[in-house]
């Protein structure tokens, strides 16, 4: 288990391929589930866990990892299913999110698989556990289900997504009123976010769940004679989803005439430097965390001074 991440810097060149690589485990059953690999620090067997008073009821407790205290969330009683009891055997997965981090406790880890994104599927209506997946696809024929890891965190701790006073007073602002952006995610909690954030400035929004029906929004516009910069103020794009992912998206933004001028933004809860050098590398134009509602709103403002330019 100690090596399975041991390669994760060759993952960087999976970027723009409309490729990923998933981690599958299982939790209180033989049900397969997975999260992306790029959101995985480590792999380990469970610390010495210590219990907290008034501790939210899908926390098990914290554990101590090289001087850094560690939520141990039971991802399986998160998303509905029976508890697992944690021991010295138990599995955890550590993950960064927006700029967080988690362990997961889990029944056992699987394996990493990569896979293209176009094998990454919605997931139908009629799943259970629909609630927290983000998407579904199948790996030796068996299901996997991909979980919506940023639902399972916001319930832990709710988000935020009211905009400073200071921030809204700004006259550079008001030219976002009425203006249009396309808000494209597959997470319920994402979309949200981004609405009651961008409904304070007042602007329309357009949202498409992945980057295909993205891609395909933006050229029936284009189809129509729409000058998309005209017609665009913006576009934010989670970096994970079904079908294409925002990398992709972004090239493919890039390699069409009529689209290639829009304002790109990869809004995602992967963070950290990886995400710097990737933007760069598909030609996004600019890059942002989830769940910061002010820094959000200053990313509209850099866009909006543009036109004085």
């Amino acid at each position: 288990m100690a090596g399975i991440l041991d390669t994760v810097d060759q993952r960087t060149q999976l970027v723009g391929e409309n490729r990923l690589e998933i981690l599958m485990f299982r939790l209180a059953g033989r049900q397969l589930f997975a999260i992306n690999v790029f959101k995985v620090q480590e792999v380990l067997q469970l610390p010495k866990l210590t219990l907290m008073p008034q501790r939210h009821p899908f926390v098990c407790g914290v554990v101590n990892l090289r001087g850094q205290t560690l939520p141990v969330i039971d991802l399986s009683q998160a998303i509905g299913m029976r508890p697992l009891v944690p021991s010295p055997s138990s599995t955890i997965i550590v993950t960064e999110y927006n700029r967080s981090v988690q362990a997961f406790l889990v029944g056992g880890v699987d394996r990493i698989v990569n896979m293209n994104w176009e094998a990454i599927l919605p997931p139908p209506t009629s799943a259970g556990r629909q609630h927290y997946l983000t998407a579904i696809s199948k790996v030796d024929d068996q299901l996997v289900e991909i979980i919506d890891v940023e639902k399972v965190l916001a319930e832990i701790v709710p988000y935020s997504a009211k905009v400073s006073r200071e921030k809204l007073e700004d006259p550079v602002l008001e030219r976002a009123r009425g203006r249009e952006v396309l808000l494209v995610d597959d997470s319920n909690v994402a979309l949200a976010q981004l609405r009651e954030t961008l409904g304070q400035l007042g602007v329309k929004m357009h949202v498409a769940r992945d980057g295909l029906k993205a891609l395909n929004m933006l050229k029936a516009w284009a189809d129509t004679g729409e000058v998309m910069t005209d017609k665009l103020l913006m576009v934010f794009t989670d970096a994970e989803m079904p079908e294409m992912d925002g990398y992709r998206l972004t090239t493919e933004i890039r390699n069409d005439p009529r689209l290639r001028g829009l304002y790109v933004v990869l809004h995602t809860s992967l963070s950290g430097s990886f995400n710097e050098s990737m933007v760069k590398k598909v030609g996004c134009d600019n890059f942002l965390s989830k769940f910061q509602p002010d820094k959000l709103v200053d990313v509209v403002r850099e866009r909006l001074m543009l036109d004085r330019q």
